[in-house]
């Protein structure tokens, strides 16, 4: 009987590792697609400096000076500073009251070059040289302005909150000309909103110091 092995039947030889399916191949493409974006976005550096940064951040400012009640002041404020935000957190001067902050309600009325406005709506930056002249302005010492001593003689006020805003008003009304009747009065302060009512006795205040009475 033969002893000689079959070719058959011979060991083969080791055969060379399986090729990655398509599966395999786009699995593992987007896993490290992903690492690879990811790692850009966490190295990447940053579009600004951090000097650039904060100065992109800051907002534009200038330097104003004008006279307030008399006193002549420099301040540096935000180029978007009104007046009535210059006078209440710069200068300290509340007096003047932020109402509807929409030009409104009057409560915020100033004089500036002996003109009245309405503060809230008044770039600061734009009153270089100007002379503004609030409630607290126009005292001189003890002694009231006789239109602050007509609204108490008429008690024209109640809650208090626009009568610094009417009072300046008032002022102006009859610096500019326009007191010389009930109705001039009346029509020249409409600008001025009192919620308590107090119309009548305001008008009164405004005739009692335009007649000098």
């Amino acid at each position: 009987m033969s002893t000689e092995v079959p070719a058959s039947s011979s060991s083969p030889a080791a055969e060379p590792a399986s090729a990655p399916t398509r599966r395999t191949f786009i699995a593992t493409t987007t896993v490290a697609g992903g690492v690879a974006l990811a790692g850009g976005l966490v190295a990447a550096p940053p579009a600004l400096g951090a000097e650039e940064a904060v100065a992109a951040a800051a907002p534009p400012g200038s330097r104003v000076s004008l006279t307030v009640n008399g006193v002549r002041r420099t301040v540096t404020v935000d180029n978007r500073t009104s007046l009535l935000d210059l006078l209440r957190e710069h200068l300290d001067l509340t007096g003047s009251k932020k109402g509807c902050n929409a030009g409104a309600c009057g409560a915020c009325t100033v004089l500036v070059d002996g003109r009245r406005v309405n503060s809230c709506l008044t770039l600061a930056v734009r009153l270089e040289g100007a002379e503004v002249t609030t409630i607290e302005g126009l005292a001189e010492g003890d002694r009231l302005h006789p239109l602050q001593q007509a609204f108490i003689d008429q008690d024209a006020f109640q809650c208090g909150y626009c009568t610094s805003g009417q009072i300046v008003s008032g002022v102006g009304c009859i610096q500019e000309g326009h007191a010389d009747s009930t109705d001039e009065i009346r029509e020249w302060m409409s600008g001025n909103l009192c919620r308590c009512g107090c119309y009548v006795k305001i008008v009164r205040a405004v005739e009692q110091t335009a007649r000098g009475k």
